[in-house]
């Protein structure tokens, strides 16, 4: 196994995802994908090296408190490792897209222009206690040749670990440098930041995890950075929804795992079918904590009052508000206001309030008669994903492979001079 080395610094840490990124231009797609195979193969063979090494982070995870939903995070198992396989083998078999033409052109002039896809460079990934993510983010990260940095958080140190090492034994099997994928072997802020300041090795930087995260790495970057704060997700219930579709997507959207970022926060309830759904549904959902507004309140008198500040609330826990709306307009407007831009859905049968739903409601991901939890990079078909943007420049919602990528342009003359 290929084990960290603890006593890098910063700055070589940097300099070799650079040497590597180079070096990764030069990889042809069959060893690319031959390696992510390989990486595949590995997170299986090796899983009991890889679930002891969970193991030891949950204990610690326990004994200093964290909680049940963000336990749940950061816990591995066998299945969720047979799921990281398969995650990517589906990023194997997608088209590499290094290289890729587009948009060419004969210009009057007689030049022929082309832009083609390129690498970024180095990733730079910043992210809290989920080590499914680590797999996914590097393999992601090698089909489009760049390299990258992995920060995961403390509590996911020895999981990470255990899975880079096998993963670097998958680069290594096909000829491609180990420092293509290298996790971050210190955890202060100072070390964060000085990466933060490497805008010469490093081309990107990809925080994922809670908004106080993201937006002190925003706050702090001389790098670009790709971010969503939060993911405060709404679903909308229709006066012409199914209603036993919508109580299967709300319970799925809110409880199936609740502590991640395209989890719903949020419950907009069309008047017409409130006094009906919304008891059926509270009582689904009766592990979770409603907090409502007035209007639900007098459906559901004993949930707790929602504050203005609930509307923009990222739980992250089996908290849900609750609004009763007047019609579509009114949901697509509060929605506009208090979401963060993530995911947001509606459930309904009628057609023309769907469409005018997706059209009008400004987020990454707009849904219909669908879980906000599809909102993902692997129900989406990119195989597996590194985040979810809701930047509007350069990616939006799930990015993939093609989302780490830039182009270049070529030109292609015959003597042409500029007149």
């Amino acid at each position: 196994m290929i084990e960290l080395q603890a006593t890098i610094t910063v700055r070589e840490l940097a300099e070799r995802a650079h040497a590597a990124a180079v070096a990764l231009r030069s990889a042809t797609p069959e060893q690319k994908t031959r390696a992510i195979q390989a990486m595949a193969r590995g997170l299986l063979t090796h899983a009991d090296r890889i679930l002891e090494a969970n193991a030891r982070d949950i204990a610690a995870a326990k004994a200093a408190g964290m909680g049940s939903a963000k336990t749940d995070r950061l816990t591995l198992t066998e299945a969720r490792l047979r799921d990281m396989a398969a995650g990517l083998k589906d990023v194997a078999a997608l088209p590499d897209p290094i290289g890729q033409k587009f948009a060419a052109a004969e210009m009057p002039s007689g030049i022929h222009v082309e832009r083609v896809r390129v690498p970024l460079g180095v990733i730079l990934f910043i992210y809290e206690a989920r080590p499914n993510t680590t797999a996914d983010a590097a393999a992601i990260c090698l089909k489009a040749s760049n390299a990258i940095i992995l920060r995961g958080g403390r509590e996911a140190k020895e999981s990470n670990s255990a899975i880079v090492s096998v993963l670097a034994e998958g680069l290594t099997s096909e000829g491609l440098p180990a420092d293509a994928i290298q996790t971050v072997p210190f955890y202060d802020h100072e070390s964060v930041n000085e990466l933060l300041g490497m805008n010469g090795l490093i081309d990107l930087v990809i925080p994922r995890g809670g908004e106080a995260l993201i937006r002190a790495v925003a706050q702090h970057s001389t790098i670009p950075v790709l971010k969503h704060f939060k993911g405060t997700c709404y679903v909308y219930v229709d006066a012409d929804a199914d209603l036993d579709m919508a109580e299967e997507i709300v319970f799925n959207s809110k409880v199936q795992r609740p502590a991640v970022c395209n989890a719903s926060e949020h419950l907009l309830v069309h008047q017409a079918v409130a006094d009906e759904f919304l008891p059926r549904m509270a009582e689904r959902l009766n592990m979770v904590e409603l907090r409502g507004d007035d209007a639900s309140r007098q459906i559901l008198p004993s949930i707790r009052a929602a504050t203005e500040a609930d509307w923009s609330e990222e739980y992250l826990d089996l908290i849900m508000g609750v609004k009763v709306v007047a019609d579509v307009d009114e949901a697509i407007r509060h929605i506009n206001t208090y979401s963060s831009n993530h995911t947001d859905t509606i459930v309904t049968g009628d057609e023309a309030a769907a469409r005018h739903f997706l059209h009008d409601v400004d987020s990454a991901t707009v849904l219909w008669n669908a879980s906000t939890r599809m909102a993902d990079g692997g129900q989406v078909g990119l195989g597996a994903e590194i985040g979810i943007s809701t930047d509007k420049l350069h990616a939006r919602g799930p990015m993939g492979v093609e989302e780490l990528t830039s182009y270049k342009w070529v030109v292609i003359g015959t003597g042409q001079i500029r007149k």
